[in-house]
């Protein structure tokens, strides 16, 4: 099927009309992306929608319609401006499925660890090999702040040690840690999603057994020898009492979701809390790690 998208920009006070105005004039799809020059968004809680304040509006549209009567009807919504702006574009026609599907391949880390979708051959049997698709929870290895949690991971020897994933998203961090050796795995995530996600990961990887998973609300006391929390800047210094009172004096930690230029702040907050190392930098995104007082 041939499809046309036509892309324009919206204040954010007018999206979601636009959105809707949108689906009502035959659109298949409507995404919403931030301008070139405007800071990606971070730290929304589940359910939150923010946007920018002008976001570039992408709708979808088949081929056969009359996109003349599309830019017309645009042009004359009451939350458009006079000088409406717009570009049409032809999408070329390719199996979607197919080419998300190729964008993911196994990953190594470190010496022994990869990360494999489970549509892919596994590069290595002998290796640490944790099987884990895309889905409903952030954390697949392509990211730099999980990289640097599961090298972290990695390089230690977790035997009989229980690992603390705090933000376990996917449960990827956790898994790994089971397969590396530890005895038992802790996530905690405020995403109902993640706990669902955690747990279908944990028995595609046979380590369902040895995984609990709990909403903050839910999660009982316990103390851990390895807590691994990738979340972002802002909630480990909001939340740096409750993530280092899992542990006790010597539990290693490691923090992760931090922007370089946030590193800083961040070693500020946990520095009466924590012994940390320099921070590990990959891309724009920095680990800090070491131990609690």
């Amino acid at each position: 099927m041939a499809w046309v998208q036509i892309r324009f920009a919206v204040l954010a006070d007018h999206v979601d009309s636009i959105s809707d105005f949108l689906m009502d004039i035959g659109c298949q799809s409507v995404t919403f992306t931030a301008s070139n020059e405007q800071q990606a968004i971070y730290e929304l809680k589940p359910g939150d929608v923010t946007y920018w304040a002008t976001s570039t509006c992408v709708g979808l549209f088949d081929a056969a319609d009359d996109m003349d009567f599309v830019v017309r009807s645009i042009a004359n919504h009451p939350n458009m401006d006079n000088d409406f702006s717009y570009k049409i574009e032809q999408v070329e026609d390719k199996d979607w499925e197919r080419e998300w599907m190729d964008n993911f391949h196994p990953i190594k880390f470190g010496e022994r660890l990869w990360i494999c979708p489970s549509w892919r051959d596994i590069p290595d049997p002998e290796a640490i090999n944790v099987i884990l698709d895309p889905g409903l929870a952030f954390g697949t290895g392509t990211h730099a702040t999980t990289a640097l949690c599961l090298k972290w991971l990695e390089a230690m020897d977790l035997s009989d040690k229980t690992v603390l994933d705090f933000g376990c998203g996917s449960g990827i961090l956790a898994i790994a840690a089971l397969k590396l050796g530890a005895k038992r795995a802790i996530g905690i995530d405020i995403d109902p999603k993640a706990i669902i996600a955690s747990q279908e990961n944990a028995q595609r990887n046979g380590v369902a057994d040895q995984i609990e998973l709990y909403l903050p609300e839910d999660a009982p006391q316990f103390e851990t020898e390895v807590i691994v929390a990738n979340i972002l800047a802002g909630p480990l210094k909001e939340l740096k009492e409750v993530i280092c009172g899992y542990g006790q004096p010597g539990t290693l930690v490691a923090l992760s979701g931090i922007l370089a230029e946030q590193a800083d702040d961040v070693a500020d907050a946990y520095k009466s809390l924590t012994d940390l190392l320099p921070p590990e930098q990959e891309d724009e995104w920095v680990r800090i790690n070491g131990k609690i007082k």
